[in-house]
């Protein structure tokens, strides 16, 4: 186990007078005001005028106050707290080898531009207004008739501006501080469907030629697996994969300068490697991006200015607003954005990535899987709470440490021109890849994608092998684990360590007979048959590296309760999170998962305390997703499900050097089952919001109930109190969850607290 999770986190703790313990809300009822959207009611707008294809919407342009916040970045949030990296200078150097660019500069000042943004509003807007908010932001800008920013709007229920319609999608152009409409009706267009990307591409080549296209696509990002977008409108018809993408932009015939991406998790090396036939360089986050998204008044007006700028200096521009808006907005936000050289990624990055990938398979072949399990669990990872299991390659590569791994990291640094980041964030170097850990369910979807991309297929059969291997120690474990074993008086399951009883539950599984493992089933389990080992040696190397579960025993001494294991044991944990249940007299309440936990020697200290996470008081049910440090300075996050106004969230709290005792930093939206890409966070909580906090429990009986209403609805103030807070007097059952090198989760024994 790393040091760096034996160090508890230090929260000052506080009891509340006359507390009553928890307690939930059994009506059923919120009491939570209807969402209103967001739009500041000061700004105005000025209705469509005129005939289909012929009116134009007069928009009054003004900062809106859904997200830029006027400066205030909402309750209880003090800007000054973000810590954005400095910027650096730009890489102007170029691999050797590399391809020529597509896109050929005129020069002083003479290069016409044509910006086509694909808008896919979804419930960002319908909800937040945050299309609007960026449409705004394009009309503030000044340019002059050699810019053309064209925009197909669509995939939305309800746009907050005036003239856009719900019900079709429509083109327009910005311009004059306004929208003009360029083509009033396309259909009811599903937007995530590549050919109507592919129209949309063709009508801007055919109406706006320039000698300089530029391409950004608005909207959700799922990254290496599920790609770009969500249409509010069209549920059912999923998101766009990045096989998808490349056959729009196959169909479209058109290069472009670079492509964009105002949506989340689309820096990865799938994307860039996908998108060097059709562009010079690629502009997109690693991580989760902050509900403001792009601001695009500054570098729209810079480029105007210069519309032969080099294309590095436009990316340096949109990294350095959104990265400084963020500053302002979004304390607490991991705010990332890099632009990555096309033709240098795809000249120097394959055969490197061929070269990490026979490394690390040959680590795995060679019995050392838990030198490449514990590289990627301590590499940075994104979007840590969806479980979609990116991570930033550098970082990755230079945790597993061999040689051709170094070089990738090299030549994946070369490629990234300029990357900034700000925030809560570290050891992101401009460039994430899909690594399985988190789940194994979406390895044959990656691998069916990259067959189509062109991804090598060295880097398929090295996360086939790791993902086979993990999820052999799952199925040697006993499958998923739960809390419920350990709550009402036994012990997680796991291995016996006998050879010939792993090799038969290996076997069964392979057979369709044995343990169910979460997310996998016939359909998505393809990769298992690229098992490094065989049967028998995957058997022997589980048995020779597992953990006892049989030893998640307590013992009392003087007074505190221990856990001991050796420290060959202990290699084999990755992570340790404290469990507390609260019994109200009718449920066990799951009040989450947190990092606190202290060490004597080789013995795990149980932390007896009646003392857990509040806001205002109220004990919620918290969820630690993850911790990482940078010598003295370190950054804990973790999420508690939640309704805010109405809508299920997960508020994200964060503690840091600055606000040991934590912050609420924003809300993400939880879509469950409605889609597999990930939306920007709305990154305010506005004084006046209503939050119902949620939470899962357990009746006596063992009935698992997955969601509940805990406590009061609180109202969000200037002043929201993050704090340690005594639970109340009801009984607790308190265990520790250990999750080792296969992803497994093991509950100790139960420790009970009158």
């Amino acid at each position: 186990m790393s040091e760096q999770n034996r160090k508890p986190r230090a929260r000052e703790k506080h009891v509340v007078s006359g507390g009553s313990g928890v307690h939930l809300r059994d009506d059923g009822s919120t009491g939570a005001a209807p969402a209103q959207g967001g739009v500041s009611p000061n700004v105005k707008r000025a209705a469509i005028g005129g005939g289909a294809g012929a009116g134009i919407l007069a928009m009054i342009v003004a900062f809106f106050q859904m997200f830029s916040g006027g400066g205030d970045s909402g309750a209880g949030n003090d800007p000054n707290g973000y810590k954005a990296d400095a910027p650096t200078e730009i890489n102007r150097t170029v691999a050797s080898g590399s391809r020529e660019k597509r896109t050929v500069i005129k020069g002083d000042g003479k290069d016409t531009v044509t910006i086509m943004v694909y808008m896919c509003g979804t419930d960002l807007e319908s909800k937040y207004g945050m299309a609007t908010n960026d449409l705004a932001e394009m009309s503030k800008a000044k340019y002059g008739d050699n810019v053309r920013i064209i925009v197909y709007t669509g995939g939305c229920s309800r746009w907050k501006t005036n003239g856009i319609s719900n019900k079709v999608s429509q083109i327009w152009q910005v311009k004059d501080g306004g929208l003009v409409s360029l083509k009033a009706d396309d259909g009811d267009t599903v937007m995530t469907d590549p050919k109507t990307l592919t129209s949309f591409i063709k009508y801007c080549k055919q109406n706006f030629p320039a000698d300089r296209n530029e391409l950004i696509f608005w909207d959700h990002g799922g990254g290496s697996v599920s790609g770009y977008g969500y249409d509010e409108k069209n549920k059912s018809k999923g998101s766009m994969s990045l096989s998808g993408i490349n056959q729009a932009l196959k169909d479209a015939d058109m290069t472009f300068d670079f492509i964009g991406f105002d949506a989340c998790l689309m820096a990865t090396a799938e994307t860039a490697l996908m998108l060097d036939r059709y562009a010079d360089y690629l502009i997109a986050s690693e991580e989760t991006e902050p509900g403001i998204g792009w601001y695009y008044t500054d570098w729209l007006t810079k480029l105007g200015e210069n519309t032969s700028m080099p294309t590095v200096d436009i990316g340096k521009n949109i990294i350095d607003d959104f990265v400084s808006k963020c500053s302002t907005d979004c304390r607490g936000s991991k705010t990332t954005l890099s632009i990555i050289d096309l033709a240098e990624f795809a000249n120097t990055v394959p055969e490197n990535l061929a070269g990490f990938s026979k490394s690390v398979s040959g680590l795995i072949t060679n019995k050392d899987y838990q030198t490449v399990s514990d590289a990627r669990y301590k590499t940075r990872e994104f979007a840590a709470s969806s479980r979609i299991d990116q991570v930033d390659l550098v970082n990755l590569a230079e945790n597993v440490g061999t040689d051709e791994c170094k070089k990738l990291a090299e030549a994946v640094k070369g490629a990234v021109k300029y990357n900034r980041t700000g925030g809560a964030m570290t050891n992101a170097y401009g460039v994430s890849i899909y690594f399985p850990y988190k789940r194994t369910s979406y390895v044959d979807t990656a691998c069916s994608n990259y067959s189509q991309i062109g991804l090598d297929d060295e880097y398929s059969k090295c996360i086939k092998q790791f993902a086979s291997l993990e999820t052999s120690g799952q199925i040697a474990a006993g499958g998923t684990g739960s809390a419920a074993a350990s709550l009402f008086g036994g012990l997680s399951g796991g291995s016996s360590g006998n050879a010939d009883v792993i090799g038969q539950l290996l076997g069964a599984f392979l057979g369709g007979s044995g343990r169910s493992i979460a997310g996998l089933d016939e359909g998505n389990t393809e990769f298992y048959k690229e098992s490094p080992l065989s049967e028998e040696e995957t058997a022997q190397y589980l048995a020779d590296n597992y953990l006892q579960a049989d030893k998640l025993v307590w013992q009392q001494e003087g007074g505190k309760y221990t856990l001991e294991l050796t420290p060959e044991q202990w290699k084999l944990v990755h992570l340790v999170d404290l469990n507390m249940f609260y019994d109200n007299g009718e449920f066990y309440i799951d009040l989450g998962l947190d990092n606190v936990y202290s060490y004597d020697g080789d013995k795990l200290v149980a932390d007896t305390d009646r003392n857990w996470l509040s806001i205002n008081g109220q004990p919620v049910a918290y969820y630690h997703t993850d911790t990482y440090e940078n010598g003295d300075e370190y950054t804990i996050t973790g999420y508690v499900p939640a309704r805010l106004n109405g809508e299920r969230v997960k508020l994200f709290i964060v503690f840091d050097n600055d606000t040991p005792d934590g912050y609420i930093s924003g809300a993400e939206y939880d879509y469950g089952d409605e889609t597999e890409t990930v939306a920007k966070s709305v990154t305010e909580i506005k004084p006046g919001d209503k939050i119902d906090l949620l939470c899962s429990c357990y009746t006596y009986d063992g009935e698992f109930i997955a969601e509940h209403e805990l406590g009061q609805q609180i109202t969000v103030s200037d002043d929201m109190q993050i704090r340690n807070t005594d639970v109340g007097s009801g009984q607790l059952r308190l265990m520790y969850k250990l999750t080792d090198i296969y992803n497994n989760e093991y509950w100790t024994q139960a420790i009970i607290v009158d």
